[in-house]
């Protein structure tokens, strides 16, 4: 009797955040659901592919967590924090969320995304490292890496309608140009606000039932600032479409390190050694890396489902070795 007592008070102080766990993962169902059907229609607007609407305006908004969390650790003085979500989010970008679309739907990857934009994101991954080794990333370096982004945005935009093939986008467009930007952004905000909600109750949860706080900060809010690219990523791979998914998940590593770190930088020099992530970096390296030659033996230039699963396999080892 005493125990359904402890159960029926521990579930009423509860109450509230179990309701924003579920009211989290229904609004980063339907803002997934908004964004992946409006970007395709707002590319057939645009005239410009999915891809590059994956790798610009989905990559970008789903990326909003990340950027308010890496600019709070900053602005705190806990560099080392605000780097490493950096780094952890493009870790599980890859191994956790594109390797979880391609075990729904197998990813098919163009010419062009691996002529041009896979290797833009090793280049910007592989420039963290020289401007990394003197412990600090200065507000020149942020503003080299800020330029960069307005660059690649730039030729993204101006190239993509030359090389585009009339074949790549839906023939006919479902709605307004305006109608698209509107539920575009109404998304975004969803699932900005569903991952806010689902960590505000999963913290409490976790603090309530005596879950140590490092813990909290290694698991919950790491995967929470992912779970707008992993709800939008989900929903692409269930209607199909591998160019959203790559588009999201490439501009949003891309979008990371230029757009988050350089912006950071640029507002708060991130001043610290490093030393206890310049493994990570490496590790993020390889995960990216592994991605070519995981599309070029796959079946069809496809990312299938024994590849994903071996990502997935890496990122729970990764995982593993962090906490030991």
């Amino acid at each position: 009797m005493y125990l359904v007592e402890a159960l029926y008070h521990l579930l009423a102080l509860l109450a509230v955040s179990i309701f924003f766990l579920i009211l989290g993962i229904g609004l980063l169902y339907l803002g997934g659901e908004l964004l992946v059907r409006n970007a395709s229609s707002l590319a057939t607007r645009l005239g410009i592919s999915p891809l590059v609407i994956g790798l610009t305006v989905v990559a970008f908004g789903t990326s909003a967590p990340e950027l308010a969390a890496t600019l709070a650790s900053a602005l705190n003085g806990a560099s080392d924090l605000a780097i490493g979500n950096v780094i952890g989010s493009n870790i599980a970008n890859i191994a956790l969320i594109l390797a979880t679309a391609a075990l729904i739907y197998p990813l098919s990857a163009g010419k062009l995304f691996l002529k041009r934009d896979f290797p833009v994101m090793m280049a910007v991954s592989l420039l963290l490292i020289p401007f990394m080794l003197d412990g600090i990333v200065t507000r020149l370096e942020g503003g080299i890496l800020v330029a960069l982004l307005i660059v690649y945005l730039v030729y993204l935009l101006k190239y993509d309608r030359d090389q585009l093939a009339p074949d790549d986008l839906p023939l006919e467009p479902k709605q307004p140009l305006w109608q698209s930007l509107i539920l575009v952004a109404v998304g975004i905000g969803l699932l900005v606000l569903g991952a806010r909600l689902l960590v505000i109750g999963a913290i409490d949860i976790a603090t309530r039932l005596g879950v140590p706080e490092a813990v909290i900060g290694l698991t919950v809010v790491a995967f929470g600032t992912s779970l707008p690219e992993l709800a939008s990523s989900i929903v692409a791979a269930s209607k199909k479409q591998s160019d959203i998914i790559l588009g999201n998940i490439i501009g949003s590593n891309i979008f990371n390190i230029l757009a988050i770190t350089g912006i950071t930088s640029l507002i708060h020099p991130l001043a610290e050694p490093f030393a206890e992530i310049r493994l990570d970096i490496f590790i993020m390296l390889g995960f990216s890396l592994a991605l070519l030659p995981l599309f070029i033996m796959g079946t069809k230039g496809r990312l299938g489902r024994i590849p994903g699963g071996l990502l997935l396999t890496g990122y729970i080892v990764y995982i593993i070795l962090l906490f030991t």
